[in-house]
């Protein structure tokens, strides 16, 4: 063993060089080389502890890790014409280039007494109003239903949820207010609920938040929305700083033209479904990009991502819903990406996105309806049909509650969707789906959207470990104008939000707004625990931004049709969701804003 050690040593001296020369080099030679590959299996070993090989190398190269199933980063390149189908209802990897979108179609039936045909809702107008009416038209899917994208395409089965629906000026309501501390538990509340009940708008004091049980909103019909000047002649100060009155009015007041343009673009925002990537898909102006609201009362503070993260530190923010709901987080996650890249944590079930600094994790979960739906036979409504069970929500989802400090409820398209409706066990109705002639309906789609807004919220309001605050964003208006999304409705051209005047009012809007409010004011009289539950009113202010949404910029191909064609007809469009950057942003304030009051009270921004 000695003899060949030293041949080898030998063999690895210079030559002529003596023996002595050769040993201690090489024995330096080994002690540095078992030294490196020490270090190198420590530092290994550290890695796979820390993170898992396989995410550690797709987060280094790529950002995200793609086997999270992350359905909301989509970069230049990776695009393509397909909506990649999940069987899980929380959708990931949404692709939204695909121009097409089936079968959501008008929301009422005759039996509903709104007619199919929404034209007949809101009155034409040849200036810049939007007359949508029912559209249902390409959101970005998100399961596995079929999505209507315009109505020369041909179904494409997205994770979508779709949608219709217009903007309808109605009162706005304040966050909600006033809670009864005393209030009784309902013992039952899936079996306490209405199915058609007078909505009462003029709610109590808008001024007094409070706990969960009584959110008391106040309605206001005399303020006036729509754009106005430009920031910089509005305020001699920066917004950003200012402080906001706890009582201060955030639903009425004006778009107002921010020469310092968004808080991110689409260049500095990985994580951005490309159907919302105006700009890269080739949208011309960029003004829709620079309108901020402002309250007539008082300033909505520009989001500011650092104190955002510092006031929800080891807190989680949840959005729950559809397309909508996933349009408002990628928007909360391009803002938050400003400042610091979060680790994508996410699975089949949930996304989530977890920022290190803070410890605060920003979640999805797809739910088209937020209440419980099936597919199996039920009584005379075969298998295949989505089967609503409007008394009881979603359990995909409701496991997870207690985990989740802050809550963003969005729903109500879906209802445009096929489905069959069950109450108590019995079937009451159905959209675009009723064998039974002969049996009368019940339940139409308008009036399920109120029980299942009553349901989801009782449930919430009523959960034994849940203590946090719900956040329901109304009713989003959807732009398609001289027609519904399958009827030649358009958006197309539209560079500036609607003037004070301009607006006209659009019957489904209206009627659906109505029924979330009245089942958000049955739910809160039901409130048995801790927890908060808020209005965020945005269906009158962002009825006047038509100009908001991508139109026909949904997907990058530079051959696509972007203008109307020799028949007038306009090309396929996307109407219901918003660009990014864009209009959505401007969610994410007011939720800034909503958390702050809780959390804060009457203190303004540090500065």
């Amino acid at each position: 063993m000695y003899f060949l050690f030293g041949k080898a040593m030998t063999w690895a001296s210079p030559k002529d060089s003596p023996r002595m020369t050769a040993y201690p080099r090489s024995v330096t030679w080994i002690v540095v080389s078992v030294g490196g590959l020490a270090f190198f299996l420590f530092f290994a070993s550290w890695i796979l502890i820390s993170y898992p090989i396989g995410s550690t190398v797709r987060l280094y190269f790529y950002g995200f890790d793609s086997s999270q199933n992350m359905d909301l980063t989509i970069y230049p390149g990776n695009q393509t014409t397909t909506i990649v189908p999940r069987d899980d209802k929380d959708v990931n990897i949404v692709v939204n280039n695909t121009p097409s979108e089936s079968d959501l179609q008008v929301p009422i039936d005759s039996n509903g007494g709104a007619s199919r045909d929404k034209s007949n809702l809101a009155p034409e107008s040849n200036s810049l109003v939007p007359i949508s009416s029912m559209d249902k038209s390409n959101l970005a899917s998100e399961s596995n239903s079929q999505v209507p994208i315009s109505s020369t395409s041909p179904p494409v089965s997205l994770e979508s949820k779709e949608t219709k629906d217009h903007i309808a000026p109605l009162p706005a309501l304040s966050p909600a207010l006033t809670k009864q501390e005393d209030a009784k538990p309902v013992a039952d509340p899936s079996k306490s609920i209405e199915i058609d009940e007078q909505i009462s708008l003029s709610l109590p004091n808008k001024s007094n938040s409070v706990d969960v049980g009584s959110n008391d909103t106040a309605v206001s019909s005399d303020s006036k929305s729509g754009a106005g000047q430009s920031s910089s002649s509005q305020s001699g100060h920066d917004t950003k700083n200012a402080p906001v009155d706890t009582g201060c009015d955030l639903y009425h007041g004006s778009w107002i033209y921010d020469t310092r343009g968004p808080l991110y673009t689409n260049n500095t925002c990985p994580v951005l479904t490309q159907m919302q990537n105006c700009q890269g898909n080739g949208r011309p102006d960029k003004e829709y990009e620079n309108w901020r609201w402002k309250p007539s009362q008082c300033d909505l503070p520009r989001f500011d991502p650092k104190k955002f993260l510092e006031l929800m530190r080891g807190k989680t923010l949840a959005f729950i819903g559809d397309s909508v709901a996933r349009n408002q987080m990628e928007s909360m996650l391009c803002i938050l990406w400003q400042v610091e890249a979060p680790i994508n944590r996410g699975n089949r079930r949930m996304q989530r996105y977890f920022f290190r600094s803070t410890s605060v994790t920003i979640a999805r979960i797809w739910s088209s309806w937020l209440v419980k739906q099936t597919s199996e036979p039920f009584d005379f409504a075969p298998a295949g049909v989505a089967k609503l069970h409007l008394d009881a929500p979603d359990d995909n989802f409701m496991e997870f509650i207690p985990k989740f400090d802050v809550i963003v409820l969005s729903s109500g398209h879906w209802f445009a969707k096929q489905s069959v409706y069950i109450l108590n066990n019995e079937i009451v109705g159905g959209q675009l789906w009723w064998p039974h002639k002969s049996r009368p309906k019940k339940v139409n789609n308008v009036d399920a959207f109120g029980i299942s807004v009553e349901t989801i919220l009782t449930s919430l309001v009523t959960h034994p470990s849940y203590k946090g605050l719900t956040i329901v964003r109304s009713y989003s208006p959807d732009h398609y104008e001289g027609g519904a999304w399958n009827t030649g409705g358009s958006c197309t051209g539209k560079t500036k939000p609607l003037a004070v005047g301009e607006l006209v009012e659009n019957g489904f809007t209206q009627i659906m707004y109505k029924k979330q409010v009245s089942g958000f004011n049955r739910a809160i009289k039901k409130a048995t625990n801790k927890s908060k539950l808020r209005l965020m009113d945005i269906t009158e202010a962002f009825g006047y931004r038509h100009d908001g949404h991508p139109g026909p910029y949904r997907n990058p191909d530079p051959n696509k049709i972007t203008k109307r064609g020799p028949d007038g007809k306009p090309p396929p469009q996307d109407c219901l969701h918003w660009c990014m950057p864009g209009p959505v942003d401007t969610w994410n304030e007011i939720v800034n804003e909503i958390i702050r009051r809780e959390y804060e009270g009457n203190k303004g921004f540090p500065s």
